[in-house]
């Protein structure tokens, strides 16, 4: 007689059995749980599984649908980085050019100044400076063209800068006061003692002081009626006293230049 039931049959039987045992127990458990209020470590698996998988799906719809977004709008990124590029390019060379007329008020305010006290100036640039700086010259952007003489004054509204000393067609040199060849009739103001600047390479010297002159450091001296200037153009401040040596006639003193000299960019001519 053959079987009804193979062994495999039995098998599967056993196994249904054994789910409808175990699902048997889960639904006690479950029920057990539920009665006393509490969440059955089944319910906790599945709602944790439950929400792992849909926070993943939402990654990834997101992730998909930024990519797709980003490769939709990278031409017009693109264009909005470059424009934004170029502005910020405009912006930096706006502060450039802002920053550089800042720096020339003040040589422009003491240029006005300068020809408000002598209408009759003609207002230069600097253009050079002696590179070796043997001699203290100044390079100036007028010349004969514009009727510049040697021995012209130069000044700006701070004060003396110095003299004409050599005129081409379309420039001219100016000797420094700070020079040590340079020499210019002086006055101590208080008092209207009389000297003769001359330059220090650094400062200024008044020699040939009275000796009866009653100096004090940040008494102003100015210059002289002269070939170069008329009298009261500010020529700086007394910095130091000199000791005068027993026996002597005169005195001297060190003068700080009104003028910083060594940052001269637009100065004033005045016609001798």
């Amino acid at each position: 007689m053959v079987p009804i039931f193979t062994y495999r049959d039995d098998r599967k039987l056993f196994a249904v059995a054994g789910a409808l045992i175990v699902a048997a127990l889960l639904a006690l458990l479950q029920l057990d749980f539920t009665r006393s209020g509490r969440a059955s470590p089944l319910t906790v698996v599945v709602t944790t599984v439950s929400a792992w998988a849909q926070l993943a799906a939402t990654t990834v719809t997101n992730v998909t649908r930024n990519g797709a977004t980003a490769v939709v709008q990278a031409p017009q990124l693109a264009r909005e980085n470059g424009e934004l590029r170029a502005n910020i390019a405009q912006l930096q060379q706006a502060n450039r050019d802002l920053t550089e007329t800042l720096a020339r008020v003040p040589a422009e305010a003491a240029l006005a100044r300068a020809q408000a006290a002598a209408p009759e100036g003609i207002p230069a640039n600097v253009i050079g400076f002696d590179p070796e700086n043997a001699l203290h010259v100044i390079t100036i952007d007028r010349g004969a063209k514009d009727h510049l003489q040697t021995d012209d004054g130069v000044m700006t509204g701070d004060g003396v800068v110095g003299r004409v000393v050599e005129v081409d067609p379309l420039s001219a040199k100016v000797l420094l006061i700070n020079d040590p060849t340079s020499r210019l009739t002086a006055q101590i103001q208080r008092g209207r003692w009389w000297a003769i600047a001359v330059g220090t390479l650094t400062r200024v010297k008044l020699r040939f002081i009275s000796q009866d002159a009653k100096l004090h450091v940040g008494d102003r001296v100015v210059t002289g009626e002269g070939r170069s200037f008329r009298a009261g153009v500010p020529i700086g401040r007394i910095a130091a006293l000199e000791p005068m040596n027993a026996g002597a006639l005169d005195q001297s003193a060190i003068v700080e230049p009104a003028v910083n000299l060594a940052g001269l960019t637009r100065v004033l001519v005045v016609p001798k």
